[in-house]
């Protein structure tokens, strides 16, 4: 099954610069106040909000602090370290610098943690062996 996430955004304009031009996401529907995005064959939505109406919380995950509400996608590695490579060269703040956590456990994966233009936390992970998804 595919997913439906919708978030909080300031500024449209600037959701379909990021997520339409920088992240390559297809534009579907849209109106005054939102747009949809294909994330990978998953839809999410851009919703217009108030800066007020924005949050941040925060959570401890192999000894880094990882923004509590974010989304993102699992990618095959070369896929993940393509997508690193392309956002370190446009110059791209990161939360969580791409690197392997939980390295020689189960569960291993390559993350990275960056912030769209409204302060949404996004995560691309990837396994080596998609196998260990859901390893313990």
């Amino acid at each position: 099954p595919r997913f439906h996430l919708a978030f909080p955004v300031t500024d449209l304009a600037e959701a379909r610069r990021f997520y339409g031009e920088r992240l390559g996401c297809a534009e579907g529907r849209s109106s005054d106040d939102w747009v949809d995005f294909d994330f990978h064959g998953h839809q999410i939505v851009a919703h217009k909000v108030a800066v007020h109406e924005m949050s941040d919380a925060r959570s401890l995950v192999d000894g880094q602090s990882v923004p509590v509400r974010h989304f993102g996608v699992i990618l095959d590695l070369p896929a993940w370290e393509a997508l690193a490579a392309k956002l370190r060269a446009a110059g791209t703040r990161f939360v969580i610098e791409p690197y392997v956590r939980f390295k020689g456990l189960p569960g291993e994966q390559a993350t990275m943690f960056f912030l769209d233009p409204f302060g949404n936390a996004l995560e691309f992970k990837a396994f080596r062996e998609m196998a260990s998804l859901f390893a313990t």
